[in-house]
Order: C-alpha cells, then structure tokens, then sequence
C-alpha cells in the first residue's frame, strides 16, 4: 500500500494579542500591543497508507482541527511537511479540495432555508460530482441512515443531529 498522507515535524504557531485586564489595559492595547506566540500544534509526524481508517482523538485544544486544516490546505503549517496524496495542501487547494471530503461539526455546509435534497444538489454541482456518482451514493447513504424522509425538509426545521 502507499502512503496517502505524510506529515513530518509538523508545527503551527499563532501570533495572538496578549490582552490587558480592566478599562484602562484595554486603552493601553489600543496604543501598544503586546503578542504572544501559541503553539497549536507541536511537532507532529504520522503516516496514512491508503485505504487505512484513523482516528484522531485528542482533548479540546490539542490541535486536532487545526491538523485537519493543514491536511486540507486552508492553514500553512509554521515548520515541517505535509503530503497528501504527493501534493503540498497549501499549495494545490483546488486539486485537493476535488479529492477529500472534510466536515467539521460546528458548521454546515447545509443551507438554512433549503430542503436537504437541494443542498446536496447545490454541493453535487460546486464539487462537480457527476451523476452516477451522486445517485450511488445517495442510495448507498439512503440505505445505512434513512434520511429520505428528510429529503424535503427545510435544514432550518431539523434538529441538531438530523443536520
């Protein structure tokens, strides 16, 4: 088997304004600013081959999603390597975005105001999915989670874990 994602001695650091406390720290920050430096993600390496199923657990704020945005492309990590399928994520966005899926929980990709058939259909044509590929998948997830009956709801009126 290959290896489909490579990261080697992988470090991200924010830059974060370091607030003062009280009235008169908050006036003193609009004239001075004192920054600190986090340290989301400290020198992380890891090999995927393909076809293997991980998970990546973790407590909050040990820079599992900020991991995950670097293997997408939408964050550059400060120092070290990232190769996802032999490509640098950064620097082919548009290729990697055809070729992984990533959902984070906290937003949707689902609009608000439309039944769910017509998001799926909406991101069937941004991810230029074709129409075989839609159907299949839209049986074979039909078959393991029976949403059909949400099919025509508005996203609005779904609860939280119908979503």
């Amino acid at each position: 088997m290959s290896k489909i994602i490579q990261i080697n001695h992988v470090t991200k650091e924010f830059k974060v304004l370091n607030r003062r406390e009280g009235l008169k720290g908050s006036i003193k920050d609009l004239f001075s600013r004192d920054y600190k430096i986090v340290k989301a993600v400290d020198d992380i390496s890891m090999e995927i081959e393909q076809g293997e199923i991980v998970g990546y657990l973790g407590p909050n704020g040990a820079g599992k999603s900020t991991t995950i945005k670097m293997m997408t492309g939408v964050l550059e990590p400060s120092s070290g390597e990232i190769l996802v399928g032999g490509h640098v994520p950064y620097q082919n966005r548009a290729q990697n975005a055809q070729e992984i899926g990533v959902v984070f929980g906290q937003r949707s990709q689902l609009w608000w105001a439309l039944p769910l058939v017509e998001s799926f259909k909406l991101l069937k044509d941004i991810y230029q999915i074709s129409d075989a590929d839609y159907d299949n998948m839209m049986q074979l997830y039909a078959s393991l989670v029976d949403f059909e009956p949400l099919l025509h709801k508005p996203v609005r009126q779904m609860s939280l874990g119908q979503r």
